[in-house]
């Protein structure tokens, strides 16, 4: 897989904007496979209004976000309104997100968040609107409320992934697409990041209770905060996500 991109393909355009656009397409159209089947991606030659690229084998789609020096905590998107209505259709697309760096155009980070990842929580509007429109809000993706599993890295920090372990962590949460409440899926996303902060393959059930102040504040009608996190770890455990090692401990697969 190459990292640098080919400024010499921007030459003939005038606008920033567009000239990184056409570096980053062009880019992912000739380096990308698409993590759920391993075929390379195509770009849509006319533009679709909700997907950048597609796969000609398994018709998943991909929306690209692009951004220069290093890749922060939240991706700038579209308007906070057509985002969320985006979230509960069914031609959501998935996201790949590229970090480029502004000296040499070489990509940092290549990641792709899967679109089951997305809640309406993660979407977060920005504090004022666009010129002469007052009230049409825009919004942007926070990365630290998405689990570690649903941000899968073909490039990380300038390292190349394998291809196999990108597949195989693709199929890894796909069980999520199940849960089609979002209040459901939001308590699975927030048990994997506890999970996640904890930092440990293997962890302890009081290691996830000692969330439990965070979620009763999350989920303030809920009163019964263990036994909802049991029954998380437990939907987890029975799709593979984690493994039972012994009474009270787990481990993530």
């Amino acid at each position: 897989m190459k990292t640098i991109l080919d400024i010499e393909l921007a030459n003939k355009y005038n606008s920033v904007p567009q000239k990184i656009r056409v570096l980053t397409e062009t880019w992912v159209d000739k380096e990308i496979f698409c993590p759920n089947c391993g075929c390379n991606v195509d770009s849509y030659k006319n533009s679709k209004p909700v997907a950048d690229f597609y796969c000609p084998n398994c018709n998943e789609d991909y929306e690209l976000k692009s951004k220069k020096d290093k890749m922060g905590n939240r991706i700038l998107d579209g308007a906070y309104g057509i985002m969320i209505k985006r979230l509960q259709s069914e031609n959501n697309p998935n996201f790949f997100f590229l970090n480029y760096g502004i000296k040499n155009y070489e990509v940092q980070n290549f990641v792709v968040i899967p679109k089951h990842f997305f809640t309406p929580e993660i979407i977060i509007k920005r504090n004022k609107g666009i010129p002469n429109r007052p009230n049409y809000i825009m919004c942007s993706i926070d990365l630290l409320s998405i689990p570690q599993s649903g941000k899968i890295f073909y490039i990380k920090n300038g390292q190349i992934e394998n291809k196999n372990n990108i597949l195989k962590n693709w199929q890894k949460t796909l069980f999520l697409r199940e849960e089609k409440k979002i209040s459901a899926k939001g308590w699975l996303l927030d048990t994997m990041n506890c999970v996640d902060k904890i930092g440990k393959k293997e962890f302890k059930l009081d290691e996830v209770y000692a969330f439990e102040d965070i979620l009763s504040k999350k989920y303030p009608s809920n009163k019964h905060i263990k036994d909802k996190i049991r029954q998380q770890l437990q939907f987890l455990r029975d799709n593979g996500y984690l493994n039972f090692v012994a009474p009270g401990k787990y481990r993530v697969s």
